[in-house]
């Protein structure tokens, strides 16, 4: 777990340190916002920890689904590629009570899933009508490093007593996956564009088992549906 988090650590502070070096050079920033929805319950692995907790807990796994941000900067290479980097931010908490079980007054016994992801990504999109077209499609894929928190916080049983007890179980990291995007955008002007975009994530992380949930990692994969604005320096 220190190994994973460590070389993290290191790609993300590259990513950053990228950043500013690259917004030396002419490019494109583009601000969006959207929407992000995590993999389905048959997407994720046996072992995954919001999966598991569907076993005991009532919840809607729908529900994780929620409002992303994301800033990059592009630099062209030619007519058809440009390289970029970027972050996002992504938080949404979500309601459960005990599927089975109840307080002895007949109440419900709640708990809160929250789960944050923030990715630095790095990408380099393909233009094949060119990025001075009219109108401008394009594909990409990269490499992305997402530091993410995932807690439970709420109330508890514990099956050995049929005690009720409130904790908070909480773990935290980073961890690589690949991001595959297409989108379009239009341009406004010389300065400006418009447009649209689609992200796919693949990231799994390992969950400290001394926390004791349910299951052992967290699926951080997911879709996000992005409405861009771009300024081109």
């Amino acid at each position: 777990m220190a190994g994973r988090r460590m070389s993290g650590l290191v790609a993300a502070v590259a990513l950053a340190a990228a950043l500013p070096a690259a917004a030396s050079a002419q490019g494109v920033l583009t601000l969006s916002g959207g929407y992000f929805a995590v993999r389905g319950e048959d997407g994720r692995p046996e072992d995954d920890v919001l999966r598991r907790n569907l076993d005991f807990l009532a919840f809607d796994l729908d529900d994780f689904g929620g409002f992303t941000v994301n800033g990059e900067f592009h630099v062209p290479l030619g007519d058809y590629l440009e390289l970029g980097g970027g972050v996002g931010y992504y938080q949404n908490s979500v309601p459960s009570v005990y599927r089975d079980f109840v307080d002895s007054d007949g109440s419900e016994i709640f708990q809160e899933l929250k789960l944050r992801v923030v990715p630095f990504t790095a990408t380099a999109r393909f233009y094949p009508f060119t990025r001075q077209a009219p109108v401008q499609p394009y594909v990409g894929a990269g490499l992305g490093v997402f530091w993410w928190r995932y807690a439970e916080t709420g109330e508890f049983v514990d099956f050995a007593d049929d005690t009720i007890f409130r904790n908070s179980y909480v773990d935290d990291g980073a961890e690589f996956g690949p991001v595959i995007l297409a989108g379009v955008r239009f341009p406004v002007g010389d300065m400006f564009a418009a447009g649209g975009e689609f992200r796919y994530q693949d990231a799994k992380a390992d969950l400290d088992p001394a926390q004791g949930f349910a299951g052992d990692r967290i699926d951080l994969g997911g879709y996000t549906w992005l409405a861009t604005f771009q300024w081109r320096f």
